[in-house]
């Protein structure tokens, strides 16, 4: 029996087209917040409520953008409850004064009494909520007790008592203060709960493991990884504090006269809604237009953070 011998051509590297199968992994960088912006960005909505937030913050700063009259010395009885002329697009109140112009300045009002009550929230809210959270036992309890107290009084209802007492002293600071000094306490109750969860996640213990202290921990792991539902929180407070305020004013113990406010414009308004239905409807539209617009970010915001909301969708 021959043994035969085989020859085996083996072709030059260089001339080989040889693909190697090989593992390709998807080099995309993903985390709570960039998952967030993705969901975000593919919402039409989501750009609705950026564009009409950033147009009522744009006209809060720089009124003189949108109008050179102004909104109180160049009021003229002749105009009373006049119709839309050239260069005043929304007509004249009952006091002859441009409405277009009111509705522009009082932008500024209403977000600064917003922003101020969501800045007054937040101080008293989150070390609230985030220490009786955190520590517990005996700190829990007393900071519990002291939020049940606030949560049981209606905000509105102190705010109206505060703005009546203080009725002297009425501008965008006791305002917010009335309002945001009591409307704290469902913050706390939510950031809470939030610590709740968190403090016993693993990351948490390894830092008290390494010799952290535990309030260290708590303001550079606990805090930082339960703020989540306080933005969305905040986000949709604003909105509430702007209807706050302009109700306060309907009702006649909010802002005083002389400071520019949608809400004072309602109220005004109101005793001319047969004979000029539209200087009640301006001021009311553009203060219906911010709130939604504040509501509906904080709503996106919430679902986008929330990867079960987004895996239904």
């Amino acid at each position: 029996m021959s043994n035969r011998s085989s020859e085996h051509y083996v072709a030059p590297i260089e001339d080989a087209n040889v693909e190697v199968d090989a593992l390709k992994l998807k080099e995309r960088k993903s985390n709570l917040w960039l998952d967030a912006w993705r969901d975000l960005r593919r919402r039409p909505l989501f750009y609705a409520a950026v564009a009409m937030v950033l147009l009522v913050t744009v006209m809060a700063l720089w009124p003189t953008l949108f109008t050179d009259v102004p909104p109180n010395s160049d009021c003229s009885l002749s105009n009373s409850n006049g119709g839309a002329v050239a260069g005043h697009p929304m007509g004249f109140t009952r006091q002859g004064c441009d409405i277009y112009a009111r509705v522009v300045w009082g932008a500024r009002t209403s977000l600064a009494v917003g922003v101020l009550v969501v800045a007054i929230t937040a101080v008293i809210g989150i070390p609230m909520g985030a220490i009786a959270g955190f520590f517990g036992g005996k700190i829990d309890s007393f900071l519990s007790r002291i939020g049940d107290i606030f949560f049981s009084i209606p905000y509105f209802l102190a705010a109206v008592v505060v703005m009546s007492v203080l009725s002297d002293l009425r501008s965008v600071w006791t305002i917010a203060l009335a309002i945001g000094g009591f409307a704290w306490a469902s913050l706390a109750r939510i950031l809470r709960a939030e610590i709740l969860q968190v403090k016993n996640s693993d990351y948490i213990m390894a830092s008290e493991a390494v010799g952290r202290g535990r309030m260290s921990t708590l303001m550079r792991h606990a805090l930082p990884n339960s703020l989540t539902p306080v933005i969305v929180t905040l986000t949709i407070a604003l909105g509430a504090a702007i209807v706050a305020e302009a109700t306060l004013s309907f009702l006649g113990v909010g802002l005083g006269d002389t400071v520019m406010s949608w809400g004072n414009d309602i109220s005004k308004a109101q005793t001319s809604i047969r004979t000029a239905p539209m200087s009640l409807v301006w001021p009311s539209l553009a203060l219906t237009l911010t709130v939604l617009a504040f509501i509906v970010l904080g709503e996106l915001i919430r679902d986008a953070l929330d990867p079960k909301a987004r895996a239904r969708r």
